[in-house]
């Protein structure tokens, strides 16, 4: 296990440790960012986190597992409370709150002042949200008297995050712990058009509040543009143009770091495993490399292709380096260059082998065929099938009803999926 890596920053200040934070929207999700390096996790429960709509979130009663898992493997947890709150949420929000208390959650990520006024009434440390849209030093200042960390407004520049994060230090703008403010920033993943703001858009068309994590995604689909005199047509570059590309900032991950921000997040709790396995160990890698001094164009271009097997709509470094928005997606989905399909699951173990056994409910599997394994224990792994074993002998092809061995180190269980792994169409 990985703890927090040490770096220089470049305006010479001491040596500051950066937390890489990484997304959990599943049990599957827990282990693959614990397995990559994850310093700690955040996950949403019930409908009150962003995610409601888009992620299956976990229940009241996944609270305690979760901690014990997290606390096992020496990784922070944090919950997400960060939608509007409405009066009848009330209850709700208390029965969650006593239960993150109970369990020991290290956080509770809010921007809505119920929550915020809870979390200080039962003593809960608190980060305050992007929705909360902190683009300014006194909105910090401000935000410091309720909690520890601020995750600054994703618009910003790394002039601006830069200035806040050296005015902290200048000023000793410590949180209510009596430490200094942390600076949270996003290095990874999905933006909206909305990017750190509210947004309506899905309320006033299906009545489905982004806000309350229920949106139904309209800037994600394509809209034609007419003219209502001459009814003519218009194509803007065949671009989804309320779609931005995705957020990444492997390429200049350096830079961000060198502005004096605390917490890196990776956007991602409506992805599977795969996902958060495979951006945080190439963050995480970037980190020590940057550590190292071994932060080359070389690794960065090997950084980039392995982010771009798993979901995403094409990568901008969003407003870090001062662009305009305009980095719009030309594709409706993902464009990652791999596609996982499934084709069964785990049915049996063998402990004193460590062989597992799978059964293939769907297609087929051939000798050579590159697979991944997803599970709550695993989290997620990658196995390339040099020799298959079917049914207890060696063999060429699995086909539905067939099952295959190979040695495996982790315990197989049915919960276990398994997928092929094979290239997309976008490539």
């Amino acid at each position: 296990m990985s703890c927090p890596v040490n770096l220089k920053q470049s305006n010479g200040d001491s040596l500051q440790k950066i937390e890489l934070l990484s997304p959990a929207g599943s049990f599957d999700c827990i282990p693959a960012a614990i397995n990559a390096g994850a310093d700690a996790i955040y996950f949403g429960v019930e409908q009150l986190n962003m995610r409601t709509r888009s992620s299956n979130s976990f229940s009241i009663s996944d609270i305690k597992e979760i901690s014990t898992l997290c606390k096992l493997n020496d990784i922070r947890t944090y919950i997400t409370l960060n939608t509007v709150m409405y009066e009848h949420d009330m209850h709700l929000l208390r029965t969650i709150l006593q239960e993150v208390k109970k369990q020991n959650i290290d956080a509770v990520i809010a921007s809505d002042f119920a929550v915020v006024e809870y979390c200080n009434q039962l003593n809960i440390p608190l980060h305050i949200s992007t929705q909360a849209n902190i683009s300014n030093l006194e909105a910090v200042q401000f935000f410091s008297r309720f909690a520890d960390v601020v995750v600054l407004a994703r618009e910003l520049t790394l002039k601006q995050v830069e200035y806040i994060s050296k005015e902290i230090k200048r000023r000793k703008i410590n949180g209510v712990s009596g430490e200094l403010l942390k600076i949270e920033v996003f290095v990874h993943g999905a933006l909206c058009m909305a990017v750190s703001g509210k947004c309506y858009l899905s309320l006033h068309t299906q009545n489905a509040s982004a806000n309350r994590g229920a949106c139904v995604q309209n800037c994600r689909r394509p809209y034609i543009v007419k003219d209502a005199e001459t009814n003519e047509v218009l194509q803007i570059d065949h671009e989804y143009i309320m779609s931005p590309k995705d957020l990444c900032t492997i390429g200049i991950l350096d830079q961000v770091v060198n502005s004096g921000v605390n917490v890196l997040k990776i956007e991602g709790r409506s992805k599977g495993a795969d996902y958060v396995y495979s951006v945080t160990q190439c963050y995480r890698e970037a980190l020590r490399a940057i550590e190292n001094n071994s932060y080359t164009p070389d690794k960065i271009e090997e950084w980039l292709k392995r982010l771009s097997t798993v979901y995403n709509r094409g990568f901008w470094e969003g407003y870090y380096l001062g662009h305009k928005l305009g980095e719009w997606t030309p594709h409706p989905g993902s464009v990652a260059t791999e596609k996982k399909i499934y084709v069964g699951k785990g049915s049996k173990y063998y402990p004193n082998i460590k062989v597992g056994e799978f059964i293939i409910e769907s297609g087929c599997i051939k000798t050579g065929d590159s697979l991944m394994i997803i599970g709550p224990v695993i989290g997620m792994a990658k196995e390339k099938m040099e020799t298959l074993i079917v049914n207890g002998v060696k063999g060429n092809i699995a086909v539905k009803g067939d099952k295959i061995t190979f040695p495996f180190g982790t315990k197989v269980t049915a919960s276990d999926k398994l997928y092929k792994i094979i290239e997309s169409s976008h490539v």
